[in-house]
């Protein structure tokens, strides 16, 4: 099983260009009106529309630490500050915001996660 979750937006070229070009995202399905993207086995799309959701986060996770300093100097200038250790989570993440304003963030586990195997 998966899903998709969708977002309204005004600007469906706009927030879709960046998410293909800065995120590495890449186009699952073009739709009148909408397009679903996948990065890994995450899958969402953007609608335009007359209003733009801009509540919840985009979650993108990597292996390692190292990846997510490389995202941050690539979104350094939308990121809300470096990243930092999430004791209460366990994660290792920054955040930052998308051009609708909507907030994305990019994290790694510090440790397995269950079902991981060395």
């Amino acid at each position: 099983m998966s899903g998709i979750v969708f977002f309204r937006t005004r600007d469906e070229d706009r927030v879709v260009e960046f998410y293909r070009e800065r995120v590495g995202a890449e186009t699952w399905l073009e739709q009148d009106g909408c397009t679903i993207l996948q990065h890994g086995e995450f899958t969402f799309g953007f609608c335009g529309r007359d209003a733009t959701d801009d509540c919840g986060i985009l979650t993108f996770y990597y292996d390692d630490r190292g990846r997510v300093d490389e995202l941050y100097e690539r979104f350094e200038d939308r990121a809300d500050g470096p990243p930092e250790t999430n004791d209460r989570y366990d994660v290792y993440q920054f955040f930052a915001e998308d051009p609708d304003g909507r907030t994305i963030e990019f994290q790694t586990f510090l440790h397995r996660l269950p079902g991981e195997s060395d």
